[in-house]
């Protein structure tokens, strides 16, 4: 299995994790980190669940201006993505006095692709008809009875969509795809030509800030106008645009992948497993997945922010942070169970040191002194509990929200190492605290036996030692 595993398994996967876009998806959207951990603070802040103190902050309007910090930070994150993919595979490839030229030219083709409108704010407030506010003393039904006694012209007007601006739908989750396949592909085109020699190449003389502005030219022209030539198409011939037509055929499918049972079970399984062969799995997996959980947690923060969280409503059971802070909790495999074993009931020495060691950093889900020090890499004895552990708890929260026992999480973007319980109940309130605990206990029962059964192999390993120095 060992020799399967590392001449014919990993060395492909290994292969595609380190092709220059899963690198540059991977080391591009750690720039939109500070922006989506600062923004769920303003999510927190403008949703606090203590309803007088969030009546006093809405009616005195500070719940407006947490949303406004909100929106421009964790709500635009598809513009963050584009810029930092886009710079990334440039910098990597060796041209880093131009990467800040191809992150933004990356960001211009994402604006290029998609359509520049939004719906008339006026029949959005009467919606279908059924609204409950509809406009002014007007109920929705009402508003609707009123415009369609308009004339035609008066009518068409009112359901002709704003043009010339943003949508912000489609800067945030929704627009994530779409901005990561453009940021690779603005890469990959700018790479291509700045190595094919498509640039304008000036004097030594003239200073290098002013050079690589005119080097960064003609790449960033000839992809400004391949996004200029790719939404003519769409709009003439589908009467949509890109950015539109992916999230409908690819990040709606791959979002409902990560969201199922299945979908999680396999990523569970999949981090220890790579672990096992002393492969990181976590970044393995969490740059493949961030791709498609990453919109999700957009997708509920959304919801939260409106006060319509709910599975009806179309809110995702898994989200980053399902992955970050409880398939990860205290660490890949879920090793809080060894942490309590080694530190009040191990016999053995290693087992011991390796506790004292592990406990702080295990606090904080970092747990690579177990990986690396008991070993849990290559162990026979503990590799069932590590691998079974977070298939357990995976099952245990997606069942407590399908089944409505907690609501979905809220979308706030909790670091990977808050520690247990403080980042549950920033993720989801005191439920999520509580279901932690639960996981936390789960992660105990089952490493027990295995972690008592190690130890005494230890121990007797050890005895044997002392015994052979003593002769």
């Amino acid at each position: 299995m060992n020799t399967f595993v590392n001449d014919k398994l990993l060395p492909p996967i290994m292969k595609f994790v380190n092709t220059k876009a899963i690198s540059a998806l991977k080391n591009g959207m750690l720039y939109a980190m500070p922006f989506i951990i600062v923004g769920s603070i303003f999510l927190i802040l403008s949703n606090i669940p203590i309803p007088s103190l969030a009546t006093w902050l809405a009616n005195n309007g500070w719940s407006a201006l947490f949303s406004q910090a909100f929106n421009m930070s964790f709500g635009v994150l598809a513009i963050w993505a584009a810029v930092g993919i886009g710079y990334v595979y440039v910098r990597d490839d060796g041209h880093p006095e131009v990467a800040l030229q191809a992150g933004l030219t990356s960001l211009a083709a994402f604006f290029i692709v998609q359509s520049l409108s939004i719906a008339n704010p006026i029949v959005s407030a009467i919606g279908t008809g059924k609204a409950a506010s509809g406009i002014g003393n007007l109920t929705g039904n009402q508003a609707a009875a009123a415009v369609s006694k308009l004339p035609q012209a008066m009518q068409a007007f009112l359901h002709t969509p704003v043009t010339g601006v943003l949508n912000l739908t489609w800067q945030g989750g929704q627009g994530m795809i779409a901005a990561i396949v453009i940021g690779i592909l603005s890469g990959w085109a700018y790479v291509a030509m700045m190595n094919a020699g498509w640039k304008i190449s000036l004097p030594e003389q003239v200073p290098a800030n002013v050079a690589s502005q005119f080097t960064s030219m003609i790449p960033s022209g000839v992809i400004i106008i391949a996004a200029t030539a790719v939404y003519a198409l769409f709009n003439k011939l589908g009467n949509t645009d890109l950015v539109t037509f992916i999230y409908h055929w690819l990040e709606i499918p791959l979002q409902h992948i990560g969201d199922s049972y299945f979908g999680i079970l396999v990523i569970s399984l999949l981090v220890p497993f790579f672990w096992f062969f002393g492969v990181h799995g976590g970044l393995i997996m969490g740059a493949i997945t961030g791709a498609f959980l990453i919109p999700n947690t957009a997708d509920n923060a959304a919801l939260f922010k409106v006060g319509k969280l709910t599975l009806a409503n179309g809110a995702h059971i898994v989200t980053n942070e399902f992955y970050n802070n409880f398939i990860n909790l205290s660490g890949s495999g879920i090793t809080f169970g060894l942490i309590i074993f080694t530190v009040f009931m191990a016999r053995s020495q290693q087992m011991k040191t390796i506790g004292r060691v592990e406990l702080v950093p295990g606090l904080f889900n970092i747990n690579e002194p177990f990986l690396f020090g008991l070993p849990l890499v290559m162990n026979p004895i503990l590799a069932i509990p590590f691998f079974l552990v977070p298939v357990v708890v995976t099952t245990t929260v997606y069942a407590a929200i399908f089944f409505q026992i907690v609501p979905p999480m809220n979308g706030v973007a909790a670091p990977w190492t808050t520690p247990p319980i403080i980042s549950g109940f920033l993720i989801g309130g005191w439920k999520y605290a509580i279901l932690q605990i639960f996981a936390l206990a789960e992660s105990i029962l089952i490493y027990l036996p295995f972690a008592r059964r190690y130890d005494k192999f230890l121990l007797e390993q050890e005895l044997s030692e002392e015994a052979k120095i003593a002769e």
